[in-house]
Parts: C-alpha cells; structure tokens; sequence
C-alpha cells in the first residue's frame, strides 16, 4: 500500500514539474513588438558590432595622432672590432703611421628629438582624424537606420502572412462546415455531386495556400532572427493585435520632410564629412612646402676615443643639444599638382553632393506618394470588405434556397478572402511608407 501511494505522489510530482516546465517555456515565448526587435538589433546584430569597432578603432587613430607630439627618443649600443689606425701624414703613398688603438669599440648613447613646427601638419592629422571618427560615427548610425528599415519590413511582412495564415484557417474552417452542409444537401437529392466535389478542390486549395504562407512565416522568422543576432530556427511571437495605422495627425509636407532630410540625413553628413576631411587633405599638402624647426639632443660614451686629437684608448662621453631646421625647396615646385588634384577632389565631392541632395529629394517624393497611395488603397479596402461580405451573405441564402450557383458562391467567397488580403496590405504598406520616411530623412 505504501509502495503505491509513493508512485502516486511520484507520478503526481512529475506532472506537476512538467507543467511547470511547459509553463515557464510559454513564458519565455513573449510577443515582441516592432521597438523590442530594434532593442535587440541595436545590441546584438553582428553588422553594428563591426561597424562598432571601426569606431573604436577610429576613437585609437586619434590617440595614435596625438602621440606624434611627444618627442622621439632612442637608445644606440654597439660593438666592434677596430683594425689598425693607419695615418698618412705625407699622402697615400707615402709611409704610413700606426696610431696604436685598442682592437676592439663600443659605444652607448640616445638621441632625442622633438618637432617644434612642421607647418601645422601633426595638428591637421588630428583634426583628419577626429573628421573620419565623425564620420565613422554618421555611417554607424545610417547603417543602423537602413536596419531598422529592413527589419520594419520583414516585421510587417510577418505580421501580414501571419494575418494571411488566420485569415485562411478561418475560412477552411468554414468551408468544411459548408461541405459538411453541402453533403447532407447531396444525400437528400437538393445538390448535385459537383457541388460537393467543387467545395472539396477549394479545401485543397486552401490548404496548399496556407503551405505556401506557413513556408514565408518560417522564412521570414529566420531573417528576423538573423538580424536580432539570435539563433536562426529560435522561436519567435509577434503580436497580432495592433494598430497599423500611423499617427498621421501631426506628419509633416513633402517640403517639410525635404527640408528636415538637409538637417538630419546621415547620407548628407557623411558627404558633407567628406568634403571636410578633403579641404584639411589639401591644408596638409600645402604645408608640405614650409620649413620644419626641430629640437634635437644626443650624447654618448665611445671607446676607444678616436673621433677627435689626439687619439686616446680611453673611455669618453660627448653630446650635442640644438635646433634643426629643414626646408625641401623643391616641395615648392612639386606640390603644385597635388594641391590641383586636392582642389579637383573638394569640387568632385561637392557635386556629389548635389547628386545626393536630388536622389534623396526623389526617395522622399516616392515615399510620400506611396503613404497617400496606401491611404486610398485602405478606404478602398475596406469599402471591399464590406461589399463582399454582404455579397457573400445573399447569395449563401440563394444558394441555400436553390436560387444560385454554387459557382457564384464561391466566386463571392474568394472575392471577400481577396479584399482581407488586399485590407492587411494597404495596412502595411502604409506602415511602411511612413516608416521609410523617417528612415530616409534621418529620423527613424
């Protein structure tokens, strides 16, 4: 008796843990919105990560620059072996005096120098830097944008199967309660076998028809993963209830949002980084042909002494400390070109701009017809929606009163399915326009 109560309470035990495990893997399966992804895309996606470290290693090069100001110092150690000290008082070819000297030298000293104006050159490459850190920075958070666009798109394209997927199974849903009618109706002599066969091929076809639309769910859960930096095959929920309509209360005119592009696109401020980083380009050729003023100091202990008379195999130490100048004269003559081709460089980048300032003029024009598009496609929709359902609500009482065509019935059917796919794409296509935007004119 004991024995069975205590497999009771195991059994009972193990059910327990396992709804309680089957419960916590329901709560770790959360719907997440479109502004949870973004979190998540923002911290885990490998494409930010990388651009993320070009920044670090931009923020590296500006310290790299600024380390050129500190002075230059080496140590310089050698040995060697010393042949005879032959002197030639009298010519080459006259007897020879031997200077007795050790057989052997070596040396130990440092030389330091420091760069007291180089015609503003280290300054400038800071500055280089810094620009190209800035830009850097302008292409994260573009690249950043367009992710946040893409991943709007496969979001609402989920969305959107998925509506498709609930929209489907209702109707094969109902479609099997009507064969279940049209059946009986068959028995009793009211229909023929055609009506039967015609709503069975409709089931398949409904059936093949949400195969297609599970296949897109499933491909477009594997993007959304991928671009969140999760598993590929992790499971995923969105939710379904939500309102896709944009808050366009406040939106702004086409010539508002043109305007609000010149301020905030991150495709102008690169180019106009550009422009910077190549007039500073040019500043730094043209300091090429100014003289550079250092301060240089050396010092040293040699051995054997044979540098300076009268000779001597001893120990001894000497050093210099001074300014050095240096002017390449012919810097003057052949920066002439490359100052030219630095000027050509500022002038192609400026008509880049232009071309950029009209392509991105076109992107926001392309947007804001396609948002007013989708807005007429929505009302047009539902007006459909309407109109088929009651469509399909008199001639399912026709049909039933034998005053109709199942054909016609059906026809109806589809054309209401039809209007519920076309309603949930204006939906999102107007989500999307809006959404493009912002993303095209920086403020996504």
């Amino acid at each position: 008796m004991r024995r069975d109560l205590s497999f009771v309470s195991i059994g009972v035990g193990i059910f327990f843990f396992l709804r309680s495990a089957n419960g916590q893997v329901r709560d770790t399966i959360q719907p997440m919105n479109l502004v949870k992804i973004w979190e998540s895309i923002a911290s885990h996606n490998h494409q930010l990560k990388l651009q993320g470290l070009k920044g670090v290693a931009a923020s590296l090069a500006i310290i790299e620059a600024k380390d050129q100001y500190l002075p230059t110092i080496s140590l310089n150690g050698d040995f060697k072996l010393n042949t005879k000290f032959l002197l030639y008082p009298e010519g080459l070819f006259s007897a020879a005096q031997d200077v007795p000297v050790s057989g052997y030298g070596y040396g130990l000293g440092y030389n330091l120098n420091l760069n007291l104006y180089n015609g503003g050159l280290d300054k400038r490459n800071i500055q280089l830097k810094k620009e190209e850190k800035l830009a850097m920075q302008f292409e994260y958070e573009l690249q950043h944008s367009n992710l946040k666009y893409i991943t709007a798109v496969a979001y609402y394209e989920l969305y959107k199967f998925m509506k498709f997927k609930e929209f489907i199974s209702a109707e094969i849903s109902a479609e099997q309660r009507q064969l279940s009618t049209i059946e009986h109706l068959y028995k009793n002599g009211i229909v023929l076998k055609s009506d039967v066969l015609r709503i069975a091929v409709k089931l398949d076809n409904l059936e093949l028809r949400r195969s297609e639309v599970l296949k897109r769910i499933d491909l477009t859960k594997q993007k959304l993963n991928v671009l969140m930096g999760r598993g590929e095959m992790e499971s995923l929920q969105i939710a379904l209830q939500q309102d896709l309509n944009p808050d366009l209360q406040d939106v702004h005119t086409y010539g508002d949002y043109i305007g609000i592009a010149q301020q905030q696109s991150q495709e102008f401020k690169i180019i106009e980084s550009t422009i910077k980083t190549s007039e500073l380009k040019l500043r730094q050729v043209k300091s090429a042909t100014r003289p550079k003023l250092y301060l240089y100091s050396t010092y040293s202990y040699t051995y054997p002494q044979i540098s300076f008379y009268p000779y001597s195999n001893n120990l001894w130490g000497f050093g210099q400390t001074g300014l050095k100048i240096q002017w390449s004269i012919d810097n003057a003559f052949k920066s002439k070109h490359a100052v030219a081709q630095a000027n050509i460089h500022i002038e192609e980048q400026k008509s880049v701009m232009q071309i950029k300032q009209e392509e991105v003029n076109l992107k926001i024009r392309q947007a804001f017809l396609q948002r007013e598009q989708a807005q007429q496609q929505v009302i047009t929709a539902e007006k459909n929606i309407a109109q088929n359902t009651e469509t399909v609500r008199v001639i399912k009482n026709s049909y039933l009163n034998q005053e109709s065509l199942l054909t016609d019935l059906l026809e109806a059917e589809n054309a209401l399915l039809e209007a519920k796919f076309n309603h949930i794409s204006a939906l999102v296509e107007l989500k999307l326009s809006h959404i493009q935007l912002l993303a095209i004119t920086g403020i996504l």
